[in-house]
């Protein structure tokens, strides 16, 4: 019998997105956002990532080359102040020569019984996961649609549909997202842009074990039917799929990453 809690072998990459520009919001650290960077660049893409920490989007940069032999371009952006969003894709422009392929991976959680939960804990949830979405898109599509199209792949999750305590602002949130995501594919099919997104059930890394109690985490991993979290690497190969020729029908999806039913 197979042993299901036994991390499979990282994938070989197979140029998926050879030639292609690709820009990552919130590339820092150890979570998905540095994983689908890294992803990206082994399949041939030139990278920009960014985040909103300096030393840490530098370090990313830094673990990306070493790992993959290029080094990705970097730049700051908040996702909540227009400003930054407009900067980050000027820079894009002139750094890379433009945007095929937007993986918009910014977002923000936190735990809070709706009883307690004040008007600030909502908003600052909203405003990074929900309107910072949709300010990413909005900007790609200004961007894309004079270049003749592009891919915008969004991060959501599979609180979108489930309910989980503590969680009604990131849910609603993550909700928002799919919405946003199924709208923006239907309005960018006329424009050559394709949108989709990922829904992951529960990706194991070192930030989630500060925000998540050790009794919740192996809670949630029991109901996987793997019993084990997904790396993070397992959720990029499938944005990487969303984001290349493979998925070239698909528009307006959003494709749960999960050992479970949604």
């Amino acid at each position: 019998m197979a042993d299901l809690k036994q991390t499979p072998p990282y994938p070989p990459a197979h140029d998926l997105l050879k030639g292609k520009r690709v820009l990552v919001t919130a590339a820092a650290g150890t979570g998905i956002g540095f994983s689908v960077a890294k992803r990206a660049a082994e399949e041939g893409a030139t990278v920009m990532i960014s985040d909103i920490h300096e030393g840490r989007i530098a370090k990313a940069a830094d673990q990306i080359e070493q790992a993959v032999g290029t080094r990705p371009v970097t730049a700051l952006c908040n996702v909540t102040d227009q400003n930054d969003v407009d900067a980050l894709f000027a820079a894009a422009s002139q750094q890379m020569g433009g945007v095929d392929i937007l993986i918009n991976n910014a977002g923000l959680g936190g735990t809070a019984d709706l009883i307690d939960m004040t008007d600030d804990q909502w908003s600052v949830v909203m405003d990074v996961t929900l309107n910072g979405c949709f300010r990413m898109n909005r900007a790609a599509f200004q961007h894309m649609n004079p270049n003749g199209g592009g891919v915008v792949v969004n991060n959501a999750s599979v609180l979108g549909w489930r309910a989980q305590k503590g969680q009604a602002h990131y849910a609603a949130a993550k909700a928002g997202v799919m919405a946003l995501t199924r709208c923006a594919g239907v309005e960018g099919a006329e424009l050559g842009i394709r949108v989709n997104a990922v829904a992951p059930s529960l990706a194991m890394h070192p930030f989630l074990h500060k925000v998540t109690s050790p009794e919740l985490l192996a809670e949630l991993e029991a109901k996987e039917a793997y019993g084990r979290a997904a790396e993070v690497w397992e959720i990029a190969n499938v944005m990487i799929f969303l984001a290349s020729d493979y998925s070239t029908y698909m528009t307006g999806e959003t494709v749960s990453v999960s050992s479970q039913r949604a």
